[in-house]
């Protein structure tokens, strides 16, 4: 696996240069009537038609500017629709965690990824929070409305066939002058294509979608199809980052970030989802980091069902948390792993600031 790279802060985005305008949006697709034998031929054709081009869209091959294409790419969506698993397949590599929990992102995640010409610059983001309003969620919040808001194209994510209220509250957060592409996720789950007719109807109604891409995450040559797709979407301008780049955050960052997925996937539903992990210490000593990590809890019972039986609990989520940093980073590590409880953390303005997030 080939570590991801330390960059500093993200500059300026360029300006795209004058005249470039973003694509036109595409005409809403045509209404089409279940079951899938009382559909009228033209009805019946217009709804193949449809299908088909979501399934074979390819990429703009008009030449860029100065040879280089580049443009940012949010990935929204509700809470576990598989945003994060999206964005890994996308880069290449692992950056962003994922479990079952959720609320598992909690941070604006750039990921990069550089084919030939063109530079694609994706921001996961936290899953919507709607049930919770406290300090914590507030923040989550703020940090997507923020991603939507600077970006080249939105990425819808939903569950094919599904739409509920968390999903409406996110669609309602898009602004109506960035493109925004309908991903239906888990589309091999859809044995029919009448199927899928009604709920693709309502979406462009609910939102002026320019394209309908429907894929699965796990699908290699769906990833692949998305890329083409997302590329006539990207103003030509020079790339924001190296060729070799996968993302800008830190090891420091991804550190605590797998800590914190192993935390939740070796808990499960037992922990509440405000447990978080602070990096006290980050050192490095030729291949060999130093790494010592505080998991925070709001009461005693949480600190309980972390460490287990004889510390076993804690552990396993240290050993598989050093596993997988060694190989992100190519090196050693040694990590030691506290936990502390901090009543009431996630309420805390000032503390939520403090242990990093926005």
């Amino acid at each position: 696996m080939t570590p991801a790279k330390k960059t500093p802060s993200k500059p300026a985005r360029p300006a795209a240069p004058a005249g470039t305008t973003k694509a036109p949006t595409k005409a809403r697709a045509a209404p089409a009537v279940e079951p899938a034998e009382a559909i009228v031929p033209a009805q019946d054709a217009a709804l193949e038609a449809m299908l088909a081009k979501a399934m074979t869209s390819q990429a703009n091959n008009a030449p860029p500017v100065d040879g280089q294409r580049c443009g940012l790419i949010a990935i929204v969506g509700k809470p576990n629709v598989g945003k994060s698993t999206l964005l890994n397949a996308l880069v290449g590599q692992k950056i962003s965690i994922t479990s079952r929990k959720a609320q598992t992102t909690r941070h604006r995640i750039t990921g990069m990824r550089t084919l030939g010409a063109t530079q694609y610059v994706f921001v996961d983001t936290p899953g919507f929070q709607t049930r919770h309003g406290n300090a914590l969620n507030r923040s989550l919040n703020k940090t997507v409305v923020g991603a939507v808001n600077d970006v080249d194209l939105i990425v819808f994510v939903v569950e094919a066939g599904q739409f509920n209220q968390a999903d409406a509250k996110v669609l309602s957060l898009l602004p109506a002058n960035t493109p925004a592409i309908l991903l239906a996720n888990k589309f091999d789950l859809i044995h029919r294509r009448a199927d899928i007719a009604p709920w693709l109807k309502e979406m462009q109604e609910r939102h002026n979608f320019a394209e309908f891409v429907p894929m699965s995450a796990n699908n290699a040559k769906d990833v692949e199809r998305l890329f083409g797709i997302c590329e006539k979407y990207l103003p030509p301008q020079p790339w924001m980052y190296g060729a070799e780049e996968l993302t800008d955050r830190s090891e420091r960052f991804m550190a605590a970030e797998i800590i914190r997925e192993k935390l939740f996937r070796l808990t499960g539903d037992e922990l509440p989802y405000t447990s978080t992990v602070i990096i006290d210490k980050f050192e490095q000593e030729g291949e060999l980091r130093r790494i010592a990590a505080t998991i925070v809890v709001e009461r005693d019972g949480h600190k309980g069902m972390i460490i287990g039986e004889k510390g076993e609990k804690l552990k396993r989520i240290g050993t598989e948390a050093r596993h997988e940093l060694e190989a992100l980073t190519g090196g050693k590590v040694f990590l030691e792993i506290w936990v502390k409880v901090r009543s009431g953390w996630a309420d805390d303005e000032a503390r939520v600031r403090t242990f990093g997030y926005e």
